[in-house]
């Protein structure tokens, strides 16, 4: 599989300009610290910065709500911290999905745009 795969790419670099085949070279596969980059470009850049920030926070506040768990000796005090931090771990877990979803959009965009190059390179060849 890897050998055919070669020769498709080596085959639609061939019909492609150079510009054409740099841009095709750019959309090759990222690995998970090249996808964490890139979620910091493009326009929507300033919501992942915040959502990082917003990470941070949660993760703050569930630390404090655990050490103020393991201070208290009340029932009803044991209730509230512990379900402030399943709370602000729960925050924090959604953050996260947000981030490996925008991550994985990135990724699809990516192979849609190699798609559309291999059939605008394919279609340039058979006319």
């Amino acid at each position: 599989m890897k050998t055919n795969m070669e020769d498709i790419d080596k085959l639609i670099k061939e019909t492609l300009s150079q510009e054409e085949a740099k841009f095709y070279d750019d959309l090759e596969e990222q690995g998970v610290v090249g996808m964490l980059i890139g979620m910091f470009r493009g326009k929507n850049k300033w919501i992942i910065i915040l959502m990082n920030f917003m990470t941070l926070v949660f993760f703050g506040c569930f630390l404090y709500c655990i050490i103020q768990f393991f201070r208290v000796e009340e029932t009803n005090e044991l209730i509230k911290w512990g379900v402030g931090s399943l709370a602000f771990l729960l925050g924090v877990s959604m953050l996260k999905v947000f981030a490996w979803m925008q991550m994985d959009k990135n990724a699809l965009i990516r192979e849609i745009k190699r798609l559309e190059l291999q059939i605008s390179s394919l279609s340039g060849k058979i006319s």
